[in-house]
């Protein structure tokens, strides 16, 4: 068989495997390369060249940067912001999600934004009293056509860009894609208002994400934070340096109780021990007493343990909660703890309860089944998740990023944005060396921690673009491609442009149902490219019709993550995606069909 040949069938398994489902997309893409390396299609460096291709690095990048604005809170921020400002009506609250689901996506994927927008969209439906199923899919298409405002937005974006590229063509411009973009996101938005609520089902999920926006209220009122906890350290010059604890006395101060002493190594003390310098002892009561006792005892107010009211304070830029429960075996087990006491990377305790009862402002011998809630620094918070020694009630990183907008990392998150944008939109450097520069400065800024990058990948569509990228290649080179155009010439080539446009839409969008858009394009970019050769249509405006045909990932809930990630969150079934999904798809066709060739004229002069 000839290579062409060998390339399609190839082509039709790697097909069949994707709509098959069995299999993970990734093991599909290596097979895929495997089997065009061992058929003698192409060698083992064509094979693995997908990996280093500067589009794989690029797409890489956009992860760790979409990354960088959500861990930062610049996309709590925005939704805070434009949400805020939209009342509480559904159809405008449901225009804001929709709009701000556009713009982040944009920046930062329409993955990315649709799980950055997830949670608030819950929250705005639950404001709105109404439920999430209709909101949760509008959001997802909101984000697929957001993709199209920038380079940036969507993988399916710098491929076509990089085909445009290849073929002599100049490329697309950085912001280029918003031409169409900016028209199918506005336009999806005004459908999802008009027929999104008789279109989308009424359903109730019991996979609604958490909702943080209350935490710290709640929080103060479960573990009844309403009261002023201080710390004091005994120096050098303190009057009551070698007094024992059980002979302190607090007589001359009526509102003040004793919670407890913590020795200079942290560990609580008894009644007996003397008191030393660097001990340091937590009272409970008014201020003004407090500061009165420091004085005449020439001890140091180090802090509050709790300087809140109803967990006013309890949550902010650097600081924050975390609720834990002591699991068997704990090491806490049979230590003493208590209120204000200061503990390993200088977590102070708040509260503990036991069997659901508030202890009191004592210490106590902690026994499995405890529940203690820690306040810190969110480095220390979130370094809990890692202990074997307690059980955390809620994700530290999950209430951060609800709660906190705009971090303290949150300029430099958006300095490095803004950055990136200027060079992709100049073209001063490759979009590979744009992102790579953007993921250097995010992580020298300390933005994201070098281990939260590698987590920030999607693994699974670097590999899956990487190894696809042969098939393309052996697509193109072995002749399937001028083979597979020149059917589909012969079909609608001489009914005009349009009809192969329309034809290139259909076979685009049907693919992208099944299989994820960026194989989906990389599949029909090379035979969008032989046909417009032969056709003598201009590539740039069958490349642009493309990637609008790769985005319109619409009915289905296997189309995009951005569909799957909402579909637990909404309670959706796979068959509810179609209904809105068909409307905005036809839409979305009349504009790739006849507004592309007005921007992009199909024979240019």
């Amino acid at each position: 068989m000839s290579p062409a040949t060998v390339s399609l069938i190839i082509l039709v398994c790697s097909i069949a495997l994707f709509v098959w489902n069995r299999l993970p997309v990734g093991v599909v893409a290596i097979l895929t390369g495997l089997a065009l390396y061992f058929t003698g299609v192409l060698d083992a460096n064509q094979v693995v060249a997908g990996f280093g291709d500067p589009v794989v690095i690029f797409i890489a990048t956009l992860f760790v940067v979409s990354e960088g604005l959500e861990s930062s809170g610049v996309t709590t921020w925005a939704g805070q912001v434009i949400v805020g400002g939209a009342g509480s009506k559904p159809k405008k609250l449901l225009a804001a999600i929709m709009l701000l689901a556009g713009g982040l996506s944009a920046a930062i994927t329409p993955n990315g934004a649709a799980a950055a927008l997830l949670p608030v969209t819950v929250s705005v439906a639950r404001r709105a009293r109404t439920a999430p199923s209709k909101m949760l899919i509008p959001m997802a298409f909101a984000a697929s056509a957001g993709a199209l405002l920038t380079l940036s937005g969507s993988p399916v974006n710098v491929i076509v860009s990089e085909g445009s590229l290849s073929v002599g063509g100049p490329g697309f411009g950085f912001f280029e894609f918003a031409i169409v973009g900016l028209p199918l996101l506005l336009g999806t938005t005004a459908i999802a208002l008009l027929v999104g609520n008789r279109l989308l089902p009424d359903r109730t999920s019991t996979q609604l994400p958490a909702d943080y926006g209350s935490y710290a209220a709640t929080v103060a009122t479960h573990y009844d934070l309403n009261r002023t906890i201080h710390r004091l350290r005994i120096r050098p010059t303190s009057t009551i340096r070698g007094v024992e604890v059980g002979n302190l006395a607090l007589t001359d101060y009526p509102q003040l109780s004793l919670v407890g002493v913590q020795d200079s190594a942290g560990d609580a003390v008894g009644p007996d021990h003397a008191l030393a310098d660097g001990d340091r002892i937590v009272l409970a009561g008014p201020d003004e007493q407090v500061t009165a006792f420091a004085a005449g005892s020439g001890v140091k107010i180090t802090g509050s343990a709790l300087a809140t009211r109803q967990g006013a304070s309890i949550l902010s830029r650097t600081t924050g909660i975390a609720e834990v429960v002591i699991p068997p075996r704990s090491r806490l087990i049979g230590q003493t703890l208590f209120p204000g006491m200061v503990r390993t990377g200088q977590l102070v305790v708040l509260a503990i309860q036991r069997v659901g009862t508030d202890v009191g402002l004592h210490p106590v011998t902690i026994a499995e089944g405890d529940a203690i809630l820690y306040y810190g620094k969110w480095r220390a918070i979130e370094s809990l998740s890692a202990s074997r020694d307690v059980l955390l009630v809620n994700s530290p990183e999950s209430v951060r990023r609800q709660t906190i907008p705009l971090g303290r990392k949150a300029p430099q998150a958006i300095a490095v944005l803004v950055g990136m944008i200027v060079l992709l939109a100049t073209g001063l450097v490759p979009p590979a060396i744009a992102g790579l520069m953007a993921v250097a400065a995010l992580i020298l800024l300390k933005v994201v921690e070098p281990q939260q990058a590698y987590r920030a990948v999607s693994w699974q569509t670097v590999v899956l673009i990487g190894g696809l990228i042969p098939l393309s290649v052996a697509i193109q080179t072995s002749g399937a491609a001028d083979l597979l155009a020149g059917a589909l010439v012969s079909v609608v080539g001489g009914s005009g442009p349009y009809l192969l446009m329309l034809a290139l839409f259909a076979l685009t969008a049907a693919l992208g149902q099944v299989i994820s858009n960026a194989a989906t394009v990389l599949i029909v970019m090379p035979i969008a490219l032989s046909a417009a050769a032969e056709t003598g249509v201009s590539p740039q405006a069958i490349l642009m019709l493309v990637a609008v045909a790769g985005a319109a990932s619409l009915l289905t809930p296997i189309a995009t993550p951005a569909n799957m990630i909402v579909m637990p969150s909404g309670g959706y079934r796979f068959g509810d995606y179609w209904k809105l999904g068909a409307v905005t798809m036809l839409f979305w066709l009349v504009v790739g069909v006849l507004m592309v060739p007005v921007v992009w004229p199909l024979y240019p002069g």
